[in-house]
């Protein structure tokens, strides 16, 4: 399963701040803000190896 993550906002410059936000947590932007048919902005990103969990410890692996 891949992950991605989705900013959705009213205008671009919102999306933009959006984007930059997971960018800074560790996030790897896969499609800049964009504007939709439906009058939105959208905007994706997908971890990276290095994206640190909630607490700051790192990646969590199951089992």
């Amino acid at each position: 399963m891949t992950i991605r993550v989705s900013v959705q906002a009213d205008d671009e410059d919102e999306c933009v701040e959006g984007l930059a936000q997971l960018v800074d947590a560790g996030f790897l932007p896969v499609m800049m803000p964009r504007y939709m048919t439906d009058g939105r902005w959208m905007a994706r990103a997908v971890p990276t190896a290095k994206a640190p969990a909630a607490d700051g410890r790192g990646p969590v692996a199951s089992g």
